[in-house]
């Protein structure tokens, strides 16, 4: 990891802050989690998305825990290379990945629309 923590997490913040507002507006329940290293057994995994998405939340909804989005910075730095504008398009993009799955979208989806 070339990349400083602190730099890394600033590339997350502007990604997220970077969101069109209506996303913005609704996210619910969520936070946004940096990790150095993935979990054991699945190297290279950028993001994870843990929750329960906004399409399936009814009515009894209440008094949980927020869904969680995590970015690995070590497998983003990696797959991106040396370069800052390549990590940085990479953050945004792994950022906007997770998110769509707070709102649903699937991986099968997301490869249907162009967007893995």
């Amino acid at each position: 990891m070339s990349l400083a923590a602190d730099r890394f997490e600033e590339l997350v913040v502007e990604a997220i802050d970077g969101l069109p507002a209506w996303v913005h507006e609704a996210m619910d329940n969520v936070s946004v989690l940096i990790e150095d290293y993935p979990p054991q057994g699945q190297p290279g995994l950028l993001g994870l998305y843990h929750g329960v998405p906004l399409s399936r939340r009814g009515g009894n909804y209440t008094n949980v825990l927020p869904d969680t989005i995590t970015l690995y910075r070590a497998s983003i730095v990696s797959y991106a290379g040396p370069d800052e504008e390549r990590v940085r398009a990479q953050v945004a993009r792994t950022v906007a990945h997770e998110v769509a799955h707070h709102f649903g979208i699937s991986d099968d989806r997301l490869r249907e629309i162009d967007a893995y």
